[in-house]
């Protein structure tokens, strides 16, 4: 059974830092797009970033480049999060999040990144910055 458990939210101060992190089960962790979302109260969902964990390749929303690094421990099949400057819109629930289906090479994880590929996520960790 595939696995995604998310930890590490909490509440800080706008400025602050947190790191996610998401640890996966129950499948082969190689090639795969994977990547975090959020949702605030009454907002839609919104990718936040995404990786390719074939070779690494990244990919960001432009409200929080320069700011959060996607990053992954494969040999832990371990996905992080490492969240710096927060401002208070960061404050949502944060989604772990794998494309459903595995790619077999390379490709544009923008794809799980705008939602359009089907996905399976966890259960959320919550974030929230104060000002």
């Amino acid at each position: 059974q595939v696995r995604l458990v998310e930890s590490g939210g909490g509440s800080v101060q706008a400025g602050g830092s947190l790191r996610l992190s998401c640890v996966t089960s129950g499948y082969t962790y190689s090639t795969y797009c994977m990547g975090w979302f959020r949702q605030a109260p009454g907002k839609e969902r919104e990718g936040v970033a995404t990786i390719y964990t074939g070779d690494n390749s990244t990919y960001y929303a432009d409200a929080v480049k320069g700011r959060f690094t996607i990053s992954q421990d494969n040999p832990k099949s371990t996905l992080y999060l490492q969240m710096n400057k927060l401002k208070p819109d960061d404050t949502a629930i944060y989604y772990c999040a794998r494309e459903a289906t595995r790619r077999g090479s390379g490709g544009d994880c923008n794809t799980l990144l705008e939602f359009r590929v089907a996905y399976i996520r966890g259960q959320g960790t919550q974030v929230t910055v104060s000002s």
